[in-house]
Protein backbone atom coordinates (compact mmCIF):
# COMPACT_ATOMS: atom_id res chain seq x y z
CA UNK A 1 0.00 0.00 0.00
CA UNK A 2 1.39 3.60 -1.07
CA UNK A 3 0.03 6.14 1.29
CA UNK A 4 -0.73 9.70 0.15
CA UNK A 5 -1.78 12.99 1.45
CA UNK A 6 -3.60 16.39 0.07
CA UNK A 7 -2.74 19.89 0.74
CA UNK A 8 -5.04 22.49 0.16
CA UNK A 9 -3.79 25.04 -1.53
CA UNK A 10 -4.92 27.81 0.63
CA UNK A 11 -1.60 29.39 2.21
CA UNK A 12 0.65 31.58 1.34
CA UNK A 13 4.03 29.52 -0.48
CA UNK A 14 6.32 31.24 2.73
CA UNK A 15 3.59 29.11 4.88
CA UNK A 16 3.31 26.01 2.73
CA UNK A 17 6.58 25.18 1.71
CA UNK A 18 7.07 23.73 5.06
CA UNK A 19 3.99 21.28 4.96
CA UNK A 20 5.34 19.94 1.64
CA UNK A 21 8.50 18.98 3.41
CA UNK A 22 7.05 17.84 6.36
CA UNK A 23 5.12 15.07 3.51
CA UNK A 24 8.27 14.14 2.38
CA UNK A 25 10.08 13.83 5.68
CA UNK A 26 7.09 12.18 7.34
CA UNK A 27 7.78 9.44 4.56
CA UNK A 28 4.72 9.89 2.52
CA UNK A 29 4.80 8.16 -0.81
CA UNK A 30 2.63 11.05 -3.03
CA UNK A 31 1.33 14.29 -2.08
CA UNK A 32 -1.45 15.98 -3.97
CA UNK A 33 -2.87 19.68 -4.14
CA UNK A 34 -6.63 20.25 -5.69
CA UNK A 35 -7.01 21.97 -8.83
CA UNK A 36 -9.60 24.26 -8.72
CA UNK A 37 -10.15 28.33 -8.87
CA UNK A 38 -12.18 27.72 -6.17
CA UNK A 39 -13.55 25.29 -4.00
CA UNK A 40 -17.06 25.00 -2.13
CA UNK A 41 -17.53 27.18 0.34
CA UNK A 42 -13.90 27.72 0.63
CA UNK A 43 -14.21 29.74 -2.44
CA UNK A 44 -13.79 33.21 -0.82
CA UNK A 45 -11.09 32.42 1.73
CA UNK A 46 -7.40 32.50 -0.42
CA UNK A 47 -6.96 29.84 -2.92
CA UNK A 48 -3.99 29.37 -5.30
CA UNK A 49 -2.85 27.76 -8.83
CA UNK A 50 -2.58 23.85 -8.36
CA UNK A 51 0.05 23.64 -10.71
CA UNK A 52 2.30 26.99 -9.45
CA UNK A 53 1.82 25.26 -5.84
CA UNK A 54 3.42 21.59 -7.51
CA UNK A 55 6.44 23.14 -9.05
CA UNK A 56 7.26 25.08 -6.13
CA UNK A 57 6.82 22.19 -4.42
CA UNK A 58 9.03 20.05 -6.74
CA UNK A 59 12.05 22.83 -5.72
CA UNK A 60 11.67 21.86 -1.97
CA UNK A 61 11.39 17.99 -2.03
CA UNK A 62 13.41 15.02 -3.69
CA UNK A 63 11.33 12.16 -3.49
CA UNK A 64 7.58 12.22 -3.00
CA UNK A 65 5.11 11.80 -5.90
CA UNK A 66 3.49 15.26 -6.76
CA UNK A 67 -0.08 15.32 -8.25
CA UNK A 68 -3.13 17.45 -9.41
CA UNK A 69 -6.66 16.45 -7.38
CA UNK A 70 -7.96 16.94 -10.25
CA UNK A 71 -7.09 18.47 -12.95
CA UNK A 72 -10.18 19.12 -15.41
CA UNK A 73 -12.20 20.75 -18.55
CA UNK A 74 -13.46 22.90 -16.69
CA UNK A 75 -11.09 25.44 -16.86
CA UNK A 76 -8.20 23.46 -18.50
CA UNK A 77 -7.43 22.76 -22.65
CA UNK A 78 -5.47 19.75 -22.95
CA UNK A 79 -2.80 21.38 -25.15
CA UNK A 80 -1.71 23.76 -22.54
CA UNK A 81 -2.07 21.29 -19.47
CA UNK A 82 0.21 18.91 -21.36
CA UNK A 83 2.92 21.90 -21.85
CA UNK A 84 2.48 22.64 -18.07
CA UNK A 85 2.60 19.12 -17.40
CA UNK A 86 5.72 18.67 -19.19
CA UNK A 87 7.05 21.37 -17.02
CA UNK A 88 6.32 20.30 -13.46
CA UNK A 89 7.31 16.40 -14.87
CA UNK A 90 11.04 18.29 -15.82
CA UNK A 91 11.20 20.60 -12.69
CA UNK A 92 10.63 17.57 -10.46
CA UNK A 93 12.60 14.95 -12.44
CA UNK A 94 10.07 13.07 -12.92
CA UNK A 95 7.59 12.76 -10.36
CA UNK A 96 4.46 14.02 -11.51
CA UNK A 97 1.39 12.17 -10.88
CA UNK A 98 -1.23 13.29 -13.25
CA UNK A 99 -4.57 13.31 -11.95
CA UNK A 100 -7.87 14.42 -14.35
CA UNK A 101 -11.61 14.18 -14.27
CA UNK A 102 -14.66 15.31 -15.91
CA UNK A 103 -15.33 18.32 -13.67
CA UNK A 104 -18.57 19.06 -12.11
CA UNK A 105 -20.92 21.79 -11.48
CA UNK A 106 -20.28 25.36 -8.76
CA UNK A 107 -17.87 27.67 -8.89
CA UNK A 108 -14.88 25.81 -11.40
CA UNK A 109 -17.99 25.41 -14.24
CA UNK A 110 -19.68 28.68 -13.71
CA UNK A 111 -17.11 31.35 -13.18
CA UNK A 112 -15.79 31.91 -16.63
CA UNK A 113 -19.28 32.06 -17.93
CA UNK A 114 -19.43 28.39 -19.76
CA UNK A 115 -22.87 27.43 -20.47
CA UNK A 116 -24.16 24.92 -18.11
CA UNK A 117 -23.30 20.99 -19.45
CA UNK A 118 -25.25 17.89 -18.64
CA UNK A 119 -23.95 14.84 -16.74
CA UNK A 120 -23.36 13.23 -20.52
CA UNK A 121 -22.04 16.04 -22.12
CA UNK A 122 -19.94 16.60 -19.49
CA UNK A 123 -18.76 12.78 -19.90
CA UNK A 124 -19.12 13.42 -23.86
CA UNK A 125 -16.35 16.18 -23.02
CA UNK A 126 -14.21 14.37 -20.52
CA UNK A 127 -13.33 11.35 -23.00
CA UNK A 128 -12.17 14.04 -25.33
CA UNK A 129 -10.13 15.69 -22.77
CA UNK A 130 -8.26 12.29 -21.77
CA UNK A 131 -7.32 10.98 -25.11
CA UNK A 132 -6.33 14.28 -26.78
CA UNK A 133 -3.77 14.56 -23.61
CA UNK A 134 -3.07 11.00 -23.49
CA UNK A 135 -2.02 11.35 -26.68
CA UNK A 136 0.19 15.07 -26.29
CA UNK A 137 1.97 13.27 -23.32
CA UNK A 138 3.14 10.23 -25.44
CA UNK A 139 3.78 12.04 -28.99
CA UNK A 140 4.99 15.08 -30.79
CA UNK A 141 2.80 16.70 -33.61
CA UNK A 142 -0.64 15.95 -32.34
CA UNK A 143 -3.70 16.80 -34.44
CA UNK A 144 -6.95 16.27 -33.37
CA UNK A 145 -10.68 17.15 -34.13
CA UNK A 146 -13.71 16.91 -31.69
CA UNK A 147 -16.75 17.99 -30.53
CA UNK A 148 -15.33 20.06 -27.70
CA UNK A 149 -11.62 20.49 -28.65
CA UNK A 150 -9.17 20.88 -31.10
CA UNK A 151 -5.41 21.01 -31.54
CA UNK A 152 -3.41 21.75 -35.10
CA UNK A 153 0.15 19.97 -35.30
CA UNK A 154 0.76 20.94 -31.30
CA UNK A 155 3.84 20.16 -30.29
CA UNK A 156 5.45 18.71 -26.93
CA UNK A 157 9.12 18.63 -26.87
CA UNK A 158 11.56 17.87 -25.15
CA UNK A 159 8.67 15.05 -24.07
CA UNK A 160 8.29 14.01 -20.11
CA UNK A 161 11.31 12.73 -18.23
CA UNK A 162 9.03 9.68 -17.25
CA UNK A 163 8.76 7.32 -20.28
CA UNK A 164 6.35 7.21 -22.58
CA UNK A 165 4.43 9.77 -19.81
CA UNK A 166 3.61 11.11 -16.55
CA UNK A 167 0.92 8.72 -15.16
CA UNK A 168 -2.47 9.59 -16.28
CA UNK A 169 -4.88 9.13 -12.83
CA UNK A 170 -7.98 9.04 -14.43
CA UNK A 171 -11.09 10.12 -11.80
CA UNK A 172 -14.00 7.99 -12.55
CA UNK A 173 -17.30 6.83 -10.17
CA UNK A 174 -19.85 6.42 -13.36
CA UNK A 175 -19.93 3.70 -15.94
CA UNK A 176 -19.24 5.56 -18.79
CA UNK A 177 -16.07 7.37 -16.89
CA UNK A 178 -15.00 4.07 -15.64
CA UNK A 179 -14.40 2.78 -18.90
CA UNK A 180 -12.59 6.16 -19.66
CA UNK A 181 -10.17 5.34 -16.50
CA UNK A 182 -10.11 1.67 -17.76
CA UNK A 183 -9.25 2.67 -21.39
CA UNK A 184 -6.67 5.43 -21.25
CA UNK A 185 -5.66 5.30 -17.47
CA UNK A 186 -2.04 4.38 -16.05
CA UNK A 187 -4.29 4.41 -12.68
CA UNK A 188 -7.92 5.23 -11.28
CA UNK A 189 -9.05 7.18 -8.49
CA UNK A 190 -12.67 7.00 -6.80
CA UNK A 191 -14.44 8.87 -4.08
CA UNK A 192 -16.73 6.06 -3.87
CA UNK A 193 -20.48 6.96 -4.45
CA UNK A 194 -21.46 10.69 -3.19
CA UNK A 195 -25.42 9.72 -2.12
CA UNK A 196 -23.68 7.70 0.95
CA UNK A 197 -21.73 10.43 2.38
CA UNK A 198 -23.56 10.50 5.59
CA UNK A 199 -23.51 6.91 6.17
CA UNK A 200 -20.20 4.88 6.24
CA UNK A 201 -21.47 1.35 5.95
CA UNK A 202 -23.09 2.33 2.50
CA UNK A 203 -19.98 4.72 1.61
CA UNK A 204 -17.52 1.70 1.66
CA UNK A 205 -20.05 -0.69 0.21
CA UNK A 206 -20.58 2.22 -2.67
CA UNK A 207 -16.38 2.35 -2.70
CA UNK A 208 -16.35 -2.15 -3.58
CA UNK A 209 -19.09 -1.86 -6.13
CA UNK A 210 -17.34 0.85 -7.94
CA UNK A 211 -14.07 -1.15 -7.37
CA UNK A 212 -15.67 -4.16 -9.13
CA UNK A 213 -17.07 -2.23 -12.01
CA UNK A 214 -13.88 -0.76 -12.57
CA UNK A 215 -11.90 -4.22 -12.62
CA UNK A 216 -14.92 -5.48 -14.84
CA UNK A 217 -14.24 -2.26 -17.53
CA UNK A 218 -10.72 -3.35 -17.24
CA UNK A 219 -11.06 -6.77 -17.82
CA UNK A 220 -13.20 -5.44 -20.63
CA UNK A 221 -10.47 -3.22 -22.09
CA UNK A 222 -8.15 -5.90 -21.87
CA UNK A 223 -5.09 -3.67 -20.84
CA UNK A 224 -3.23 -4.65 -17.85
CA UNK A 225 -3.52 -3.86 -14.19
CA UNK A 226 -3.25 -0.58 -13.31
CA UNK A 227 -2.77 1.40 -9.27
CA UNK A 228 -6.44 2.05 -7.98
CA UNK A 229 -6.14 4.74 -5.52
CA UNK A 230 -8.91 5.75 -3.26
CA UNK A 231 -9.63 8.70 -1.27
CA UNK A 232 -10.64 7.89 1.88
CA UNK A 233 -12.01 11.41 3.07
CA UNK A 234 -14.86 11.15 0.89
CA UNK A 235 -16.36 8.94 3.87
CA UNK A 236 -18.15 10.46 6.40
CA UNK A 237 -15.31 9.65 8.79
CA UNK A 238 -12.29 11.79 8.46
CA UNK A 239 -9.34 9.58 7.95
CA UNK A 240 -7.13 11.63 10.65
CA UNK A 241 -9.62 12.34 13.34
CA UNK A 242 -7.87 9.69 15.04
CA UNK A 243 -4.79 6.78 14.19
CA UNK A 244 -7.11 3.94 14.77
CA UNK A 245 -9.17 5.36 12.12
CA UNK A 246 -6.52 5.96 9.79
CA UNK A 247 -5.24 2.10 10.26
CA UNK A 248 -8.79 0.76 9.89
CA UNK A 249 -9.56 2.88 6.21
CA UNK A 250 -6.13 1.63 5.23
CA UNK A 251 -6.71 -2.00 6.13
CA UNK A 252 -10.44 -1.99 4.63
CA UNK A 253 -9.00 -0.13 1.56
CA UNK A 254 -6.27 -2.88 1.08
CA UNK A 255 -8.98 -5.41 1.29
CA UNK A 256 -10.91 -4.11 -1.73
CA UNK A 257 -7.67 -4.05 -3.59
CA UNK A 258 -6.43 -0.37 -3.68
CA UNK A 259 -2.95 0.20 -3.95
CA UNK A 260 -2.69 4.03 -2.74
CA UNK A 261 -4.93 5.46 -0.58
CA UNK A 262 -4.95 9.44 0.04
CA UNK A 263 -5.60 11.71 3.30
CA UNK A 264 -6.17 15.16 3.69
CA UNK A 265 -3.59 17.51 5.82
CA UNK A 266 -5.54 18.33 9.08
CA UNK A 267 -7.15 21.72 8.94
CA UNK A 268 -8.15 24.05 12.03
CA UNK A 269 -11.77 24.23 11.23
CA UNK A 270 -15.27 23.40 8.40
CA UNK A 271 -13.19 20.62 5.73
CA UNK A 272 -11.09 18.22 7.06
CA UNK A 273 -10.95 19.57 10.33
CA UNK A 274 -8.22 17.76 12.70
CA UNK A 275 -5.31 17.99 15.00
CA UNK A 276 -1.85 17.70 13.20
CA UNK A 277 -0.79 15.46 16.29
CA UNK A 278 -2.73 12.93 14.98
CA UNK A 279 -1.21 13.30 11.49
CA UNK A 280 2.48 12.86 13.34
CA UNK A 281 1.21 9.91 14.82
CA UNK A 282 0.51 8.35 11.56
CA UNK A 283 3.77 9.24 9.85
CA UNK A 284 5.44 7.34 12.48
CA UNK A 285 3.11 3.74 11.05
CA UNK A 286 3.53 4.18 7.92
CA UNK A 287 6.15 1.72 7.66
CA UNK A 288 3.80 -0.80 8.84
CA UNK A 289 0.71 0.54 7.14
CA UNK A 290 2.46 -0.37 3.39
CA UNK A 291 2.44 -4.01 4.66
CA UNK A 292 -1.38 -3.79 4.45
Amino acid sequence: MRIGIVILPEERWMSARHRWRLAEEYGFDHAWTYDHLGWRDLVDGPWFDAIATLTAAATVTERIGLGTFVASPNFRHPVHLAREALAVDDVSQGRLLLGVGAGGTGFDAEVLGQEPLTPRERVDRFTEFVELLGRLTREDHVSYTGRHYRAVDARTLPGPVQQPRPPLIVAANGPRALRVAAEHGDGWVTTGAVQAMDDERAWWRSVRETADRFGAAQARSGRPAVARYLNLDSSPVYSLSSAEAFEDAVGRAAELGFTDVMAHWPRSSSWYAGDEKVLETVAEMLPRLRDC
